[in-house]
């Protein structure tokens, strides 16, 4: 055999180890990204803290109280927030107890969009996840079963970081299953996309009424920021139920 048909071989061999090699890459890389695909549906979801119940007088939806009552408080938040979480445990039922339950304030939570995804996305100049307004818009669809403030609840006992999995889509739908929801239409609900649109507004609204942080609250006219205490909140209340003649 000729030195030329040697050199001509050994290229041969070569070229169909470097396809072999190439070939094997693809495949591996085909079945990383089927796992990352199909992995997060079978994964655990992990313990599920379900709440006590925690009924809001007259709600219906998003808001409770008295519609037409003297005060009226927005709370612009999201649910990834752990100032927004502090405020619901440790001000929110003495708000209700003493303002919603007896007519004198009406109660409405926005969510801020992906208010804290965003932010998170831009300290490290990455991109943004979507716990914040996945999670909104599952309460909204909660909601459509009148479960909006039970999964509001849930949402935040299970909360567990920021961008962490927390609000993951199986997570969700294990908070719906929880709360006994109807799943069928729960989950048609969020595949549809329902209420994307509806988040997106909460947030455009906030930031154009000048929310740079959550939670933010604005009773009537007056402005509070932050998870401050009960004592805050009762002083800004009254004074406006004065205003009012009430």
């Amino acid at each position: 055999m000729s030195k030329r048909e040697v050199l001509r071989k050994k290229r041969q061999q070569q070229k169909k180890q470097r396809q072999t090699v190439t070939i094997g890459i693809i495949i591996i890389g085909a079945g990383l990204v089927a796992s990352a695909l199909i992995y997060p549906s079978f994964k655990p979801v992990g313990e599920i803290v379900v709440p006590e119940a925690n009924p809001r007088p007259m709600a219906e939806m998003n808001a409770m109280g008295d519609p037409n009552a003297p005060v009226t408080i927005i709370e612009y938040s999201d649910f990834q927030c752990p100032y927004c979480g502090r405020f619901s445990d440790e001000t929110e039922d003495l708000i209700i107890e003493n303002y919603v339950a007896t007519g004198q304030v009406y109660f409405v939570y926005r969510s801020m969009g992906n208010f804290l995804s965003d932010n998170i996305a831009r300290s490290v100049g990455g991109v943004a996840g979507s716990e914040s307004k996945d999670s909104a818009a599952a309460a909204y669809c909660a909601g459509d079963q009148g479960m909006y403030w039970e999964f509001h609840d849930i949402l935040f006992a299970n909360w567990a970081g920021e961008e962490e999995g927390a609000f993951a889509p199986r997570r969700l739908e294990a908070f719906g299953e929880a709360l006994n929801l109807d799943m069928v239409a729960f989950n048609e609900c969020i595949s549809s996309d329902k209420y994307s649109d509806k988040v997106f507004q909460d947030g455009i609204d906030g930031a154009a009424a000048g929310v740079s942080g959550t939670p933010a609250f604005f009773v009537n006219d007056q402005v509070i920021s932050g998870a401050q205490p009960y004592e805050v909140f009762r002083e800004a209340i009254e004074a406006e139920l004065a205003k009012a003649g009430s």
